[in-house]
């Protein structure tokens, strides 16, 4: 079994990290992260700092960006590519995920979630616990789906767009890149790139 090394050892590396225990597929699992005032999370040891990662591919197969930002997320994944390393998907053994469905490297699917067939789960994404994505939807890179989060069928989601904790966006929905579904929200209608929508109907806020 190989060796894997997570990036960022914060809140959200911390479930990143049991949901790679859980599946049972590495021999070792530690972190790289920035900060000097923990040595380990969860029983498993921080061996180094981000700017650590080129020197330890010799030693870790595999690499996982667990960092919460949409786009640092994005960027260290293209630098873990960069460097060699081999990219997972992650699922909590508690997900339910259509086998017609696809899911691209460095996205992670948390505890509760339904992903439906033929939904397309772009790269370093986060589709956090209990969130459900039904047919036909396409989340682009580094969308991070929130917990409790729903999305009926066939909805589009840009690169980066981050829909909040218990958001629910109506079936045949278009999302532009960069935008931000507040939590709670109800969308019924298209959302433009760079905008932040909240509300029951949602409405463009800034």
């Amino acid at each position: 079994m190989a060796k894997l090394l997570i990036l960022g050892a914060g809140g959200h590396g911390k479930v990143v990290s049991e949901i790679a225990q859980l599946m049972k597929k590495w021999e070792e699992i530690a972190f790289l992260d920035d900060r000097e005032d923990i040595s380990e999370v969860l029983g498993m040891p921080i061996v180094g700092r981000l700017t650590d990662l080129p020197a330890l591919r010799s030693e870790y197969e595999y690499a996982f960006v667990a960092i919460g930002s949409n786009t640092a997320r994005l960027k260290w994944t293209e630098k873990i590519s960069h460097h060699g390393f081999k990219i997972p998907t992650l699922m909590h053994p508690s997900s339910t995920v259509s086998t017609k469905s696809s899911i691209e490297e460095g996205t992670v699917i948390m505890a509760g979630v339904v992903i439906n067939p033929d939904a397309r789960i772009g790269r370093s994404c986060i589709i956090n616990t209990a969130s459900t994505i039904d047919h036909d939807c396409t989340l682009q890179d580094g969308v991070h789906t929130s917990p409790g989060a729903h999305l009926g069928g066939t909805v589009q989601v840009g690169e980066r767009t981050w829909i909040c904790i218990g958001a629910t966006i109506i079936n045949n929905i278009n999302i532009g890149c960069d935008s931000v579904i507040a939590a709670g929200a109800v969308v019924t209608k298209d959302v433009p790139s760079n905008v932040i929508v909240a509300g029951v109907p949602a409405v463009i806020k800034e």
